[in-house]
């Protein structure tokens, strides 16, 4: 298996439960949601299939637009150190790598 495939696994796993293998952040602009469009927001992150070369040029899955409530929407998944200090290693190695995705307004970026 190359890496590229092993990433992409790690990460669709990780956005497909939303625990698995990672920390996720939300910015303020959708932390001013209710709660109940946060939840919904959270489910089409998880449920996001529609990547395409122009929005996944690597093949990893690490990244996602969303319309929630006609306002554009992020995800992100970047790769750390298992501290969450520096960039990792080896991202299609578990055990040195954690996760993290951020969800926000297009318009925070």
């Amino acid at each position: 298996m190359t890496d590229t495939i092993k990433i992409r696994s790690l990460n669709d796993s990780f956005r497909k439960t939303l625990v698995f293998g990672g920390t996720i952040l939300l910015t303020p602009g959708v932390t001013s949601l209710t709660i109940e469009r946060q939840a919904h927001l959270l489910e089409l992150v998880r449920t996001f299939d529609r990547f395409t070369l122009g929005n996944d040029p690597h093949g990893e899955h690490d990244f996602g637009s969303i319309e929630l409530d006609a306002i554009r929407h992020f995800f992100k998944i970047d790769y750390y150190d298992r501290d969450g200090k520096f960039a990792s290693s080896d991202p299609a190695d578990p055990a040195v790598t954690r996760r993290v995705m951020t969800i926000m307004r297009a318009d925070e970026c």
